[in-house]
């Protein structure tokens, strides 16, 4: 399935697209319904044959609403003299995301409830939404808080909230079998680069490849907003046919990796991303199930217990950058994007060509030099005598992978070897 021919590492052009992607999406004004979604979607849908879904604003969704549209146009707080002070144009976060409409004017004492920094980030504006509560505010730096003056403040949001749709985007890379693999990343996010601008770019990297390859699963991709959007899939759809899945989230910071495993644990994809990240030479971390986080929590929920973990690198709210402006593009580099490209690619890659082999010739061991198949080095003629020894049908290749502590791919490699030179046959599912 690799496609980069070009010669550069792997994963180094795909993290350049990626960055590229993300310094185009970067100034629209995301949230969880709205022109600035169906916006990210379409510049998304110029990259992949994306099915953009719109779901009217009151339609039940389990336990909860769609709920009415929101919009901005423009915000600012100006001075006496008609200088803006706080600019909506400079950085979306600046305004509380579903903000309701503001036209007044405003002393220091009346502006200052609504007014949101962190003062232990004096330069960076914090991120904060009013999603489900009717409420308006503005968000600045501590510096900038500081720096106001008296007043009186012309105050100005330029937003509504009325009827219209939740926007998502869905895309189905069809394999020879119907079992899904899911990717679902959100893209409600405004501004910021690592939560989730690093998510939406190495989904749409991993969909460009698998559309150009002959998969074996079906790979459902989902570019939704976070918590409403996995509720309303959930809710509208049906979910029986996914096996496995990722939900791909801050995966562009210099962070050590981090897996958050399944509900109950145990599943294939826990499995299989604790192997890639243990193989892999980099620093990692896999973490038990809890519920919270992203959509992950949806779809593992109790009504629904689908196999999803959540692959990150530093996780949300642990690193000082996270829901700030200092989450930017300066924030995730073209090497952070790359491994995660390459983990990512791995674990797709072993459950791609897992499976079950026969040794047709079990009495004794082969003999391999005759073949050519005597040379390379020893941990690739190791392989090759781990994959005959245990291909008698009842050990997959990760099993052996496992059992030999050697990375899925080397052990591919072998049983590719052994196959081509007559001495190894892949089962087919109803011999297993």
């Amino acid at each position: 399935m690799n496609t980069n021919t070009s010669g550069a590492p792997f994963g180094a052009e795909e993290a350049q697209a990626v960055l590229a992607l993300a310094r185009e999406l970067q100034p629209i004004c995301r949230s969880v319904t709205g022109d600035g979604l169906r916006e990210t979607l379409r510049i998304l849908s110029r990259e992949l044959p994306l099915n953009i879904r719109e779901v009217p604003s009151g339609t039940n969704v389990l336990d909860w609403t769609v709920p009415n549209e929101w919009n901005i146009r423009d915000a600012y707080i100006k001075n006496g003299r008609g200088e803006r002070l706080v600019d909506f144009q400079k950085c979306s976060l600046h305004v509380v995301n579903y903000t309701i409409p503001v036209k007044a004017t405003m002393t220091r004492s009346e502006l200052e409830p609504h007014l949101h920094s962190l003062p232990e980030r004096p330069d960076a504006v914090p991120y904060k939404t009013s999603y489900y509560r009717e409420a308006w505010g503005f968000c600045l730096s501590e510096n900038q808080r500081k720096n106001l003056g008296d007043g009186p403040f012309e105050v100005c949001i330029d937003s509504s909230i009325k009827p219209g749709a939740l926007t998502y985007g869905e895309l189905v890379v069809p394999g020879s079998q119907s079992d899904e693999f899911l990717v679902s990343t959100h893209c409600c996010h405004p501004y910021m680069a690592n939560d989730n601008l690093s998510g939406i770019g190495l989904s749409v990297q991993l969909a460009k490849r698998l559309l150009k390859s002959q998969p074996r699963l079906t790979y459902r991709f989902l570019f939704i907003p976070g918590t409403i959007g996995s509720i309303t899939w959930l809710a509208l759809n049906d979910s029986s046919r996914i096996r496995h899945g990722l939900v791909l989230t801050c995966l562009g910071d210099a962070g050590a990796f981090t897996y958050k495993k399944t509900r109950l644990g145990g599943a294939f994809i826990d499995r299989v991303t604790a192997h890639v990240l243990n193989n892999s030479g980099i620093p990692h971390s896999v973490e038990n199930f809890i519920p919270y986080g992203y959509d992950e929590r949806q779809y593992n929920s109790p009504g629904f217990k689908l196999s999803v973990g959540a692959l990150m690198r530093t996780p949300n709210g642990r690193y000082p950058q996270y829901h700030t402006s200092d989450d930017n593009l300066d924030f995730i580099t073209s090497e952070a994007l790359a491994e995660s490209y390459q983990i990512i690619s791995s674990i797709i890659e072993t459950f791609e060509h897992d499976g079950k082999f026969l040794n047709l010739s079990p009495r004794g061991e082969p003999q391999l030099g005759e073949r050519g198949l005597y040379e390379g080095s020893q941990k690739e003629i190791m392989a090759l005598l781990w994959v005959l020894n245990f291909s008698d049908g009842t050990f997959s290749l990760l099993d052996i992978a496992e059992r030999a502590k050697m990375p899925f791919a080397r052990i591919k490699r072998a049983a590719d070897r052994l196959t081509e030179a007559g001495l190894l046959r892949r089962l087919v599912e109803n011999e297993q």
